[in-house]
């Protein structure tokens, strides 16, 4: 039976706090491995032997970034009724340190930085940046090692050029991202050594062991926290709302949605914002492998994915009022209007009728209310998961988002209301046996 849902209040204070703890995919895996814990899943490891036994809950991860949790139906109900998929992607576009990132330019230590996916970058210019990610190296004993680390505090800053450098800066203004990015981390007399200042941050988070920083993956967030603003609370601002907002959402869903006799799974990939392709990517083979395993019998998986659905949860664009000729004049999501059913006639993304009917029907039950997007004639669309997932295994699938403005810049804004209306419809999801 399906749990009560969190009342909305409760929902968005735990989604702040998880926003606020995953800077990275390491820590937004993390973040979840956490949750899913407290409620009573069990941590496998790839490498080893499973025994699953049916109605419980298990959790796996791959590269710290992705991860997959999951009841596990008994054999007979897998093959029947199959299974219920919700998507998402833990990683955000971002700016990552390169691997011989030291600057040292008119006094001031800077870092090199690499653009990870689509960033909207102007608005990282005059924030107060903070650093984290995972750290490999070699231990005293010489063991290589690796852990997450996060610098917590504002430690850099990416200034703007003043205007009156400038006096078209307002009218044409364009980033080089090689010349234009490098951070200013402080003031320095000679170029610092970047991995021994990391050897002295894990040492601080008490990691004692360290001998020599090998390598790292790292990446610069704003250090500003998840907030409600607006006159009457109506938004939810924050970094990486694209998509960890969909991975909290899917991860509450499941461990609120209580036992059901189809199999209930939460898939959350890295590497989205870059083509998925990966080892851990929804276009990598993490998902079927592991299908392969908790239904070994071919014909028997065949079957169960024939009876199975996956819901894609990716944001999609709420019209916004500045710039609403951007938008479809019959599909401009509002923000607080309900979850959006994304649909593109060329496979961008995966919804057809059939599925879109589906979460229409499960939303109604559930009293949310739900819009549609449909990208302009004469503008090209993005994609998700969705497809790549439905292609890779051949499973029906739905794309879906919760309506957000300013996608992929530093900071991102959604509706307060609109995550709490698709955890429910989720919820509800996880349960039906009709797909």
């Amino acid at each position: 039976m399906m749990n009560d849902s969190l009342p909305l209040q409760d929902f968005n204070a735990s989604l702040q706090a998880f926003l606020d703890a995953s800077p990275t995919p390491f820590h937004a895996v993390v973040s979840m491995a956490q949750r899913l814990d407290v409620a009573g899943f069990q941590r496998l490891d790839e490498s080893d032997d499973w025994v699953l036994e049916p109605g419980k809950g298990y959790y796996i991860t791959r590269n710290g970034s992705s991860i997959i949790a999951w009841r596990q139906p008994a054999v007979d109900a897998a093959v029947n009724l199959g299974w219920r998929l919700v998507g998402a992607h833990t990683d955000s576009p971002c700016l990552k340190v390169k691997p011989n990132p030291e600057l040292h330019r008119q006094g001031y230590f800077q870092l090199g930085v690499e653009v990870y996916g689509g960033v909207l970058l102007n608005p990282w210019f005059d924030r107060d940046l903070s650093l984290a990610g995972r750290v490999s190296y070699r231990d005293d004993e010489g063991r290589i090692k690796s852990a997450l680390l996060d610098f917590e505090q504002p430690v850099a800053v990416l200034p703007s050029l003043a205007i009156h450098l400038d006096r078209e800066a307002n009218a044409s203004r364009s980033i080089n991202a090689q010349t234009y990015l490098p951070v200013v981390m402080g003031q320095a007399d000679e170029k610092p050594d970047f991995r021994a200042l990391l050897k002295q941050r894990l040492e601080v988070q008490g990691v004692a062991e360290v001998e020599t920083v090998l390598d790292y993956e790292l990446c610069f967030y704003d250090s500003q926290g998840a907030a409600l603003v607006g006159l009457n609370q109506e938004f939810l601002a924050s970094a990486r709302l694209d998509n960890l907002l969909s991975c909290f959402i899917g991860l509450q869903a499941l461990i609120d949605g209580g036992e059901a006799a189809a199999g209930q799974v939460l898939v959350c990939n890295d590497h989205e914002e870059v083509g998925s392709m990966s080892a851990c990517g929804a276009q990598g083979p993490m998902l079927s492998q592991w299908l392969e395993r908790v239904l070994p019998d071919a014909d028997q998986r065949n079957r169960s994915l024939s009876r199975s659905m996956l819901i894609s949860a990716d944001n999609a664009h709420g019209v916004h009022p500045n710039f609403s000729d951007k938008h479809d004049g019959n599909h401009g999501p509002l923000l607080n209007g309900g979850p959006v059913i994304k649909i593109n006639a060329n496979q961008r993304y995966a919804s057809n009728s059939e599925t879109s009917a589906l979460f229409r029907h499960l939303a109604e039950q559930v009293e949310v209310p739900v819009q549609s997007f449909v990208v302009r004639t004469d503008m090209a669309c993005g994609s998700t998961i969705g497809p790549i997932t439905a292609a890779e295994l051949g499973v029906k699938t739905l794309d879906i988002g919760v309506p957000q403005f300013a996608m992929h810049s530093i900071r991102e804004l959604a509706g307060s209301q609109d995550a709490h209306g698709l955890y429910k419809v989720l919820q509800r999801f996880l349960q039906t046996d009709q797909v």
